[in-house]
């Protein structure tokens, strides 16, 4: 009976977790035997995808020396609920109860994939706070269920961002320096989206330059913002007239 089908009182795609009967927090579905029945089988769904397409990846790149990264969505609206709704409608299995992402984590590890998480600009305040958004905290967990999956942790930011904000929070987050009991490691690769018109703005392009040569020293400095940049002057120099033949 409980095979047939989906669980009927979840409500629509744009209703909030409270308006439904199995989202909501108090007495919701999700946290019942039918719903830990429904989620266990629809999560395990996607980990049996990853590891097909693993498998697949491995037999084709194997002993050539590509890096196989596998890309998992940051889901962060409704964090701070009990149910993590969106993240449960999106077959992550993660509840105020249950950690999601080390399943996600332990199956990337069995393969020797690299868990590439997104998000990584965002701060918790910048989000709607109506919709409970957390992405920091979501940031954090992911941090903690791969270093014990042991499994490296790549990351990118979700959004085009060309501000110091989005930057300083992108360094922090990338050397694992949130708080709790993380490892003195740091992620392992960090994509940079998007490359457009906007990025080679001088007073963007500048910070960009400054920001990349922070990422690069890691966390072997200690120099605050104004003195990297001030040594990543010469690079912008240097790369103007690139930067000319990128915005014609």
């Amino acid at each position: 009976e409980w095979g047939s089908t989906g669980p009927t009182d979840a409500g629509h795609y744009n209703n909030w977790p409270e308006d439904t009967n199995f989202f909501r927090k108090e007495g919701g579905g999700w946290d019942g035997e039918y719903g830990e029945f429904f989620l266990t089988w629809y999560s395990q769904m996607l980990l049996n995808h990853g590891e097909r397409i693993l498998t697949s990846a491995k037999s084709i790149y194997d002993n050539t020396g590509v890096k196989i990264s596998v890309k998992v969505a940051g889901i962060h609206w409704h964090y701070g609920t009990r149910s993590h709704a969106p993240e449960l409608t999106a077959g992550y299995y993660n509840t105020r109860n249950r950690d999601g992402y080390l399943p996600i984590a332990q199956m990337l590890a069995r393969h020797g994939a690299v868990f590439n998480f997104t998000c990584i600009e965002m701060r918790d305040h910048e989000q709607p706070q109506d919709a409970q958004c957390a992405p920091e905290k979501l940031v954090h967990q992911v941090a903690l269920a791969t270093q014990k999956a042991q499994v490296p942790l790549a990351g990118e930011n979700a959004l085009p961002r060309y501000d110091e904000h989005a930057h300083d929070q992108i360094l922090k987050a990338s050397q694992l320096n949130a708080e709790g009991n993380l490892d003195e490691t740091e992620m392992c690769a960090f994509t940079y989206l998007r490359m457009n018109q906007h990025l080679f703005q001088p007073d963007n392009w500048r910070k960009f330059v400054a920001f990349v040569k922070k990422m690069k020293e890691g966390k072997s400095t200690d120099k605050c913002w104004e003195q990297v940049e001030r040594e990543a002057e010469h690079f912008v120099h240097v790369t103007q007239p690139l930067v000319q033949e990128a915005v014609a």
